[in-house]
């Protein structure tokens, strides 16, 4: 189903991690060049993100929670090449993403397990890789992670309890959710995180759980209604133990129309 706003096609290519050996395909790959993207989902309570921990080597080396990642291949552009990593991952295509960084601090790799990680898994472990981050928007009941060929599991992580990650990995995460911060007050790029239907109290946690703060909410519900890109539907929550709230749907045609950018529910300081 299409996004919000506009994606790329997905072009198919073999799976291939950034710290994967590339073996027989090590022709196709650059060595020195990969993505990272940074996958958000929401659960109507907490912003998450999907993390993947990595195989142990056979030396024992811990399997760290790494974001994941690919190698791009000499023969595909970067956005490709981080669609191509969702596709390996998740089996969804044509899903929101968003290039945002790229990080090449030389001293990317620091830690004694993650060089040993990597001289395991790598034919050339000591090569300098700069990597381009995306961050993409997902549907949690739409989505069903599976591990990848060099992950031994995957799971969701509240980004308030994001564990000590492989690599620059966690600073790739502060980032993301930096960015995803500044992009929410300039567009509505959060109803990716949402279902079709919804409700105002819904919407403002989710504001809340990305942006960090507590909203006002008579406020926040008279200033997204005013911007009327929501549409109120004949239907209302069913076996709450609260008094049922109405649902809403966005319109994409009536945002497109207006092109409304002032998204800030934040108080002014």
């Amino acid at each position: 189903m299409r996004g919000i706003f506009p994606y790329l096609v997905i072009m198919l290519s073999p799976p291939l991690h950034e710290g994967a050996n590339p073996g027989a395909n090590q022709a196709q790959v650059n060595p020195h060049v990969s993505v990272d993207c940074v996958i958000f989902g929401f659960d109507f309570e907490e912003l998450k993100v999907l993390l993947i921990q990595r195989q142990e080597s056979p030396e024992g080396t811990a399997g760290s929670w790494a974001l994941p990642g690919n190698l791009i291949l000499d023969n595909e552009s970067l956005d490709n090449g981080a669609y191509r990593v969702l596709r390996e991952l998740t089996g969804l295509q044509n899903i929101f993403l968003e290039q945002f960084q790229a990080f090449g601090d030389p001293d990317r790799v620091r830690r004694a397990e993650d060089i040993a990680w990597l001289t395991y898994m790598r034919d050339q472990p000591n090569a300098r890789v700069i990597t381009v981050a995306y961050y993409s928007l997902v549907k949690l009941m739409d989505f069903e992670p599976t591990p990848s060929s060099w992950a031994r599991n995957v799971d969701w992580f509240p980004i308030g309890a994001v564990p000590s990650l492989a690599f620059d990995h966690n600073g790739i995460v502060s980032e993301a959710l930096s960015a995803l911060q500044r992009h929410l007050r300039q567009r509505p790029v959060g109803f990716e995180l949402l279902p079709p239907k919804f409700t105002l109290g819904q919407l403002q946690r989710l504001y809340e759980s990305i942006l960090r703060v507590e909203l006002d909410k008579r406020n926040f519900r008279k200033k997204m209604l005013k911007k009327g890109i929501l549409v109120p539907l004949d239907e209302k929550q069913r076996g709450v133990p609260h008094k049922p709230a109405q649902y809403y749907r966005f319109d994409l045609e009536r945002y497109e129309a207006v092109a409304q950018g002032d998204f800030d529910f934040t108080p002014a300081v």
